[in-house]
């Protein structure tokens, strides 16, 4: 009865806690996917509110995507998102504030979103799928900007394949076996209720702290996820949320990896009270990556890179500049 309540639950709250406007499904067969091509299209003149989604097929897998800021050229940044989100769970403040200055692609990753495939229950094969969709974009070298899980996603990437990376944004993470990493999915499901139970967007207990700044700041966050009203990402499924808790459970319970072996610069940045991922573990990221740092928002949650977005994008272009 127990698993019973807590699927009929889960399957309830999700919507509400992973998008933020009615989601308009979008082919992204593998009969619809772009050939395979040396670089991935242009979008000039587009906002990620506007920015329109195309798909690019590797390894068999039709990978949903948005870019913006070609016209920029140099190193692309890519961006690799959290657990259950999709392309519009980025915030667009950050994305633009980025692509102001950068190219930027941002993808969903096989069995997520648009994309199709089955979905992974592993970081590493996670890792594993966001390197084919790099290579198959045609670049040799790109930036990583993670959030969350991303953040992770990051960090094998980086250890399997270092000459792809020339520098990394980890924004809201912690390392493989980290102080409570192993307990996200309890803490997730607890709010995914709490906001059902009290009618409010989950993201706002999740990502923010209830003081009134931090419940202000979740509030503008989660108007901005609205602003893009046409041509929205297809909600993620529950069997792929699913096997994200699996993943993560299994990476909180994994050996840490020796990330002294990374020489890229890293940029570390969180919230000084994050229940999702624990700030402590951006502490512990900071002391095993020898050329990091560390920016800890206060009164800040695992949001704090959306809630500080106005002081973020400077921080990350400046370090991109270097």
């Amino acid at each position: 009865m127990r698993n019973l309540i807590h699927r009929v639950a889960l399957t309830l709250a999700l919507t509400s806690l992973f998008t933020s406007a009615p989601a308009q499904s979008r082919d992204a067969s593998p009969d619809s996917a772009q050939a395979n091509q040396a670089k991935v299209s242009q979008a000039p003149g587009f906002s990620w509110i506007t920015v329109p989604t195309q798909t690019l097929s590797a390894g068999g897998v039709a990978f949903a995507y948005r870019e913006l800021g070609k016209q920029h050229g140099g190193t692309p940044v890519v961006f690799l998102n959290h657990l259950a989100a999709v392309l519009d769970n980025w915030d667009p403040r950050v994305v633009d504030g980025i692509a102001d200055r950068h190219h930027v692609i941002v993808f969903d990753n096989r069995g997520v979103g648009a994309s199709t495939g089955t979905p992974s229950n592993s970081i590493e094969q996670m890792a594993v799928d966001a390197i084919s969709f790099i290579k198959a974009t045609g670049f040799r070298q790109v930036d990583l900007f993670g959030f969350s899980m991303g953040g992770m996603i990051a960090q094998e990437i980086v250890l399997k394949e270092p000459q792809l990376v020339r520098k990394m944004i980890l924004a809201g993470t912690g390392p493989a076996g980290g102080e409570g990493i192993s307990a996200v999915a309890g803490v997730a499901n607890y709010d995914l209720l709490r906001g059902l139970l009290t009618g409010q967007d989950p993201k706002q207990y999740l990502f923010f702290t209830r003081t009134p700044n931090g419940i202000q700041a979740g509030k503008a966050f989660l108007a901005r996820l609205e602003e893009r009203s046409q041509n929205r990402d297809k909600e993620i499924a529950v069997g792929a949320y699913v096997a994200q808790l699996q993943a993560l459970s299994a990476w909180g319970r994994k050996k840490p990896a020796d990330l002294s072996v990374v020489k890229q610069p890293v940029l570390i940045v969180n919230g000084d009270d994050d229940r999702m991922v624990p700030t402590p573990n951006s502490h512990d990221l900071a002391r095993r990556l020898p050329n990091s740092t560390l920016v800890i928002y206060p009164d800040a949650g695992h949001g704090g890179l959306f809630q500080n977005h106005a002081e973020l994008v400077p921080e990350a272009l400046e370090f991109l500049a270097r």
